[in-house]
């Protein structure tokens, strides 16, 4: 079955950097797109960045254009965030997401918190 794990989630100062990794399984990795989403306490779901199967395109939201990179590693069957210039507002559970067959797959969640 699909499986995805994240990693790498801490306590980081504001200015500070974090790579989170999602280690993915159960499916042909190189032929889905993969996300990064993240959840604030008291706020919706948001989607932070995404990239294509072969990595060829990636996506930002706005708030993290320039401080995040999203990159995959396809012999790894691994997704990555590395994360720069954090701010307070980044903190939040960072969730580790693809679709296979028209099926959203989510993996638990690695806590970023982002604090002085």
């Amino acid at each position: 079955q699909v499986q995805l794990v994240e990693s790498g989630g801490g306590l980081v100062q504001p200015g500070g950097s974090l790579r989170l990794s999602c280690a993915a399984s159960g499916f042909t990795f190189n032929n889905e797109r993969m996300s990064w989403y993240r959840q604030a306490p008291g706020k919706e779901r948001e989607l932070v960045a995404d990239i294509t199967n072969l990595g060829f395109v990636t996506n930002y939201a706005d708030s993290v254009k320039g401080r995040f990179t999203i990159s995959r590693d396809n012999a790894k069957n691994t997704v990555f965030l590395q994360m720069n210039s954090l701010k307070p507002e980044d903190t939040a559970v960072y969730y580790c997401n693809t679709r296979v067959r028209y099926i959203n797959y989510w993996g638990k969640g690695t806590l970023v918190t982002v604090s002085s």
